[in-house]
């Protein structure tokens, strides 16, 4: 057997409109199904594969899985994310854009992998951070995050994403 592996994540923070306020964005999460986070709430994304950028994977991730085309990509920051219940190990790098017509809705393309997606705030995803924390693991919660979207909040005190 292979011995465990560091994987690269990334996580693609879809503003609303380019014009989003610095301190309140809102943008795209959706329901995560049949894979690991099965149940939780997270962004766009997915594997960064060989020979891409953070900014090419997003572009791509985000078209693959709800027909947006978005610009500019910029990265963001990265978490490491370590979950050891599932054997596995991340390091997240979150990029942030925004749709190129504010008018354009996104699509679930893989509803094996997503049951749907909405558009929330900075501020509500802080406040799902802090519901979940004081919850513990085993807390009955509305809603949970995938742990990246947890770590980004808990590693980067201040990063709020926003193109400005």
């Amino acid at each position: 057997m292979a011995s465990p592996q560091v994987r690269v994540g990334v996580g693609v923070f879809i503003l609303a409109s380019p014009n989003e306020p610095a301190h309140n964005p809102r943008f795209l999460v959706g329901k995560r199904k049949n894979a690991h986070g099965a149940g939780t709430f997270a962004l766009p994304g997915g594997h960064l594969e060989f020979g891409e950028t953070p900014e090419e994977c997003a572009a791509r991730e985000t078209l693959e899985e709800t027909g947006l085309k978005v610009s500019p990509v910029r990265f963001l920051t990265a978490t490491n994310d370590y979950m050891p219940a599932e054997n596995k190990h991340y390091v997240t790098m979150f990029t942030v854009c925004a749709r190129e017509n504010d008018s354009r809705e996104p699509r679930v393309l893989e509803p094996e992998k997503c049951e749907g997606w909405d558009w929330v705030s900075w501020e509500e995803l802080v406040g799902w951070v802090e519901t979940e924390s004081e919850a513990g693991e085993d807390g009955d919660l509305e809603r949970r995050l995938f742990l990246p979207l947890l770590n980004l909040v808990r590693q980067r005190p201040g990063v709020v994403p926003g193109l400005r």
